[in-house]
């Protein structure tokens, strides 16, 4: 398909990073969105790294005006919650496409324009960079890890009934009218089951959700937020879901 010039050209695509503790990454991340061929803004939301991470993005909010934003938050409150918070901002100002991305390049930046032409020109209203869509496509992961998030996934679908093989993903990009249509007040989860669950919200309101292939690499620099907590709250959050929606209070 032909690509629209002038869809590249604008700026109706913001990309949201939460971070804590990315001074490693933050520049770095942040350039390379900004050296697409597709205009994209970003939004980071920072837990108030005691890194210094949003001090850095405010000396480059200089060299990037009206095109960089920044919003600290007080203290480390979750990975969904942040979300939730870029989520609102990006809809009050007005943002047609919305992204979620993470700050240590596991997720590919060239990436985004794949998924902006997912819901652009393709007709999904969330797009989703899988990685498991066309077979295991993960780089630098433990086996054990590996096996984790895809049997995760498996679970997923055996619960809810969705179709989608990366249920887990973090990379994505959400048309307004999917958040608008979600209440995004009664997002409960924060870790593995937040992506989840607003996955599920979307599904259980019949939105066109789409998987496009990508490759995720572990993180070089920084710590990895995984937890045990996390994993928990996934396994029992999908059940959690699917009562509430048979029960209609989904």
């Amino acid at each position: 398909m032909q690509r629209s010039l002038t869809a590249l050209t604008m700026n109706d695509g913001i990309v949201i990073i939460p971070t804590y503790n990315e001074i490693e990454n933050i520049e770095s991340i942040i350039r390379a969105v900004f050296s697409l061929h597709k205009k994209f803004h970003v939004l980071i939301v920072d837990d108030n790294s005691p890194d210094k991470t949003a001090e850095k993005v405010m000396e480059l909010q200089s060299e990037f005006q009206d095109k960089l934003f920044l919003s600290v938050r007080k203290k480390k409150s979750g990975l969904g919650t942040a979300y939730v918070h870029g989520f609102k901002w990006a809809l009050k100002h007005h943002y047609e496409y919305i992204f979620e991305m993470d700050a240590d390049f596991s997720h590919n930046p060239n990436d985004l324009e794949k998924l902006y032409e997912a819901c652009h020109f393709n007709g999904a209203d969330l797009a989703i960079g899988s990685r498991y869509v066309t077979g295991v496509n993960v780089v630098n992961w433990p086996l054990s890890r590996v096996l984790l998030s895809y049997f995760a996934s498996v679970y997923v679908r055996m619960i809810t009934g969705m179709k989608i093989m990366d249920a887990t993903a973090g990379f994505i990009c959400y048309h307004r009218e999917v958040l608008e249509k979600i209440n995004l007040d009664r997002i409960k989860f924060i870790g593995y089951a937040f992506q989840i669950e607003m996955k599920y919200r979307a599904f259980a309101k019949n939105f066109n959700i789409q998987e496009v292939p990508v490759i995720f690499t572990d993180r070089t620099k920084g710590q990895s937020k995984m937890s045990g907590s996390i994993i928990k709250e996934a396994i029992f959050g999908v059940i959690s879901l699917r009562l509430k929606k048979f029960l209609n209070r989904l």
